[in-house]
Parts: C-alpha cells; sequence; structure tokens
C-alpha cells in the first residue's frame, strides 16, 4: 500500500493531489490514479501476491489506498472456469468463465470497486456513502455501507428490476428512484455532490472506485498460470470495467509478472444500447450518446462516461466489437445456465451472445483461448427468462401417476 503518487488528467496529463476528485479543472478530463511502479516492482513478485489473502486485496499495492483496506475483505477470488461444453456449443478449442456472478458479499464484479471506493472514503473521513446505479452497484453500496457502518444514499432509475431494488433496499438504505433513465440520475447525483459532503463511489470517488475492476483482470491472468488469454469479451456499460482490464495487463507486464501478451479485448453491448460498440464498428471517434431501450439494464448507460477510452482499449489491443439482441440475451442466458451450470444476469448473456457473434464472425479464432466475463447473478433478473424455461410437471402424491409422467418424458 501507499504506492499511489497522486492523480493525473488522463487528456492533458495535470497532476491533481490525492483527494476525491474526479475532473480536472483545467479540461474537464477525467482523472487517472497515478503510481510509483518502480516501487511498486520492489515489493510485488508472483510469489507475494500468492501468498496473499484469499480476496481481491492480494493485489493491494497496485490499488490506490494509503493503509490497509477495511472493506471487502472476502470480496474476489473467483472461479476462472474451463467452460468444455459450452465450448463445444460454440465450436471452439478453449473457453473461459470468469465467473463474478458468485462474488461476495452481493453477486457482482461492483463488489470489487465498491470495497475499494469505502475503503478510500474512510480514509478521506467521509461518514455517507452514495452512488447513482443500474443495480449492482446499487446491491454493493448498500450491503458494504452497511457492514461499514457508513450512512447511505442510493440513487437508481425507477423502472429498475424488482430484484435489484429488494437487494438494495434490504439494507436499509435510502433509496431514490429518478423517473428517467440512468443518465439523468447520474447527472442529479453530480449535482447533489457539488452541495453534500458525501462519498460518491461513482462521481467524487471515481478515480479510486475504477482501479478496483482491474482485479477482475488480474485474477484471470495469475489463474491461468501468469499468463494471459488470446481473448476477452466484456460487458460495457459506462466504459471502465474493459479500460481497466487493459490497464491491469499492462501492469503486469511492466512488472514483468506475465511475459508480453497479445490478449484481444473485444466490447459487448445490447442493440439497444451500445453506442460503444458502435462506436468500434463504425470506426469513429467519438462516442456517440443514445437513449437505452434493453433488457439489460446493468448495461443501459446511454453516455458512458468512459466510452472514448474503452473504444481505445479495444482498439489498441487489436480486438473487436458486437451487439445483442434482447432475444439474443435470453438465449445466451439460458445456454451457459444448460452447459456450464451458470445463471447469469442479463449483462453476462450480451456478453456470451457478443462471444458468438464474434468466433461466427472470425474476430475470435477458433483454435484461440477466450475468456469469457461475467459479471452478475442471474437471481437479480428473473424477470427476462420466467416466461422462457419449463413449468414444473404437476402430479398426484402417487407412484402409480409419476409412472405415467415417465411414459412421457
Amino acid at each position: 500500500m501507499g504506492h499511489v503518487q497522486g492523480l493525473k488528467c488522463r487528456e492533458c496529463g495535470h497532476d491533481y493531489p490525492i483527494e476525491p476528485l474526479h475532473v480536472c479543472e483545467m479540461c474537464f478530463g477525467p482523472l487517472e490514479v497515478a503510481y510509483d511502479y518502480d516501487a511498486i516492482a520492489k515489493e510485488v513478485t508472483r510469489e507475494t501476491i500468492e501468498s496473499g489473502p484469499r480476496s481481491h486485496w492480494r493485489y493491494g499495492n497496485l490499488l490506490p489506498l494509503d493503509g490497509p483496506p477495511t472493506d471487502g475483505l472476502d470480496t474476489g477470488s473467483t472461479p476462472l472456469l474451463r467452460a468444455d461444453r459450452l465450448a463445444k456449443a460454440l465450436g471452439v478449442r478453449e473457453l473461459y468463465i470468469k465467473n463474478d456472478a458468485v462474488c461476495p458479499p452481493t453477486l457482482s464484479f461492483k463488489d470489487r470497486v465498491v470495497s475499494v471506493a469505502l475503503s478510500k472514503a474512510k480514509e478521506f473521513g467521509f461518514e455517507t456513502a452514495a452512488c447513482a446505479s443500474t443495480g449492482n452497484l446499487a446491491n454493493s453500496v448498500a450491503a458494504q455501507a452497511a457492514r461499514a457502518g457508513l450512512r447511505s444514499f442510493i440513487f437508481i432509475p425507477a423502472d429498475l428490476e424488482v430484484a435489484k431494488v429488494i437487494g438494495t433496499s434490504i439494507f436499509e438504505p435510502t433509496v431514490v428512484g429518478i423517473k428517467g433513465t440512468y443518465d439523468e440520475v447520474n447527472r442529479l447525483c453530480s449535482e447533489i455532490a457539488g452541495v453534500y459532503e458525501w462519498a460518491f463511489a461513482n462521481i467524487n470517488l471515481r478515480p479510486f472506485y475504477a482501479e478496483g475492476s482491474k482485479t477482475f483482470g488480474y485474477e484471470i491472468l495469475e489463474d491461468l498460470g501468469w499468463d494471459s488469454p488470446d481473448n476477452i469479451v466484456v460487458p460495457c456499460a459506462g466504459g471502465s470495467l474493459i479500460t481497466k482490464i487493459g490497464k491491469a495487463i499492462g501492469e503486469f507486464e511492466k512488472l514483468g509478472l506475465i511475459e508480453p501478451a497479445n490478449t484481444k479485448i473485444h466490447a459487448a453491448q445490447a442493440t439497444g444500447c451500445g453506442p460503444i460498440v458502435t462506436a468500434v464498428l463504425e470506426g469513429e471517434e467519438f462516442v456517440k450518446p443514445v437513449r437505452p431501450d434493453t433488457i439489460a439494464k446493468s448495461l443501459a448507460i446511454g453516455n458512458p462516461a468512459d466510452g472514448i477510452y474503452a473504444v481505445e482499449t479495444v482498439r489498441k489491443s487489436g480486438g473487436y466489437a458486437a451487439h445483442a439482441t434482447d432475444e439474443e440475451i435470453v438465449e445466451a442466458i439460458r445456454l451457459l445456465a444448460a452447459t456450464e451450470g451458470i445463471f447469469t444476469e442479463t449483462a453476462g448473456g450480451v456478453t456470451l451472445a457478443a462471444t458468438k457473434h464474434l468466433i461466427e464472425s472470425g474476430h475470435i479464432g477458433r483454435d484461440e483461448s477466450t475468456v469469457v466475463s461475467i459479471t452478475g447473478n442471474g437471481l437479480k433478473t428473473l424477470e427476462v427468462v420466467q416466461e422462457r424455461v419449463p413449468q414444473p410437471h404437476l402430479i398426484l402424491p402417487q407412484l402409480g401417476a409419476f409412472e405415467e409422467l415417465m411414459k412421457t418424458i
């Protein structure tokens, strides 16, 4: 810990101190955490990481805290599963599922970023946590704030999935539903953050919060035996996760923990809200905002904060991108469940459906190794599949009734 040099603007390079800031006052560009990699290299080896805790804090020297973590001590270290049955269904040789659908405590990759944000919030002396969310972040901030003894305010679109609303409200935060899109929720929260001295995970703490996503990438590289796959397919909402996976690979290369990587990083979005993917496919320099219209509500950010950096990450890696229709999302959720016993939410359906498109178009080679990023649990989005699963067979409590049923199965 303690290797953060400060914050640096991604656009103009202006330096800032370690404070709850997220926008450059010179050019209004986003701020990024800057590290002293020479100092980190003296302390971090494969062996020191492997001897660390069985959580994402084993990578603590590459995360932006000044002291020990206080939150999410059991978060991360989720399975990287070899998916041979799914690989056969898709016609590829080597396929893996990075399964954050089982990430503690609230079953999504957002638990990684929130644990970093709240640990940093405590270092800054905040007593109230807050966020703008499409669902998973709401669950995580509410849960981890409750455990940390912090007051919390959660702002969500009013039409969020019921399970995600319940999965937030159970922790007794103050939940505010906004009659609008996530982008409208986020704009309101930016105004609130300017008035109230709260730790907004994805606003004034965004530079620190976002760094937690790197651990998703670190774990993939470590679990592959300190090696990088040929492809990683990543769902995109605001665009932070995909950029941080790219950063994670670059940092492990810089520190000599892996050999130079040739990993292609691919973006996945829903057809009804896919501005990042559209920019990649059309070769655009800028990401054009859209109004979301998709069942994949966790990815329904029409004006992604890190959109241009997500596109840059894809292009720099030699990757590509693909959209998924609502029908394809549901079919992919069912396929993953039927082949590998993993129940993912809609974001995972987007990612797997996009992976299928990328294989069929030749952007992912059938003899290459590919990691599919599953970032949330299907129990949170039951509505999208409830009419598409087989119904139970109803019989009387009699052996004869069961034997009659067996004749039809």
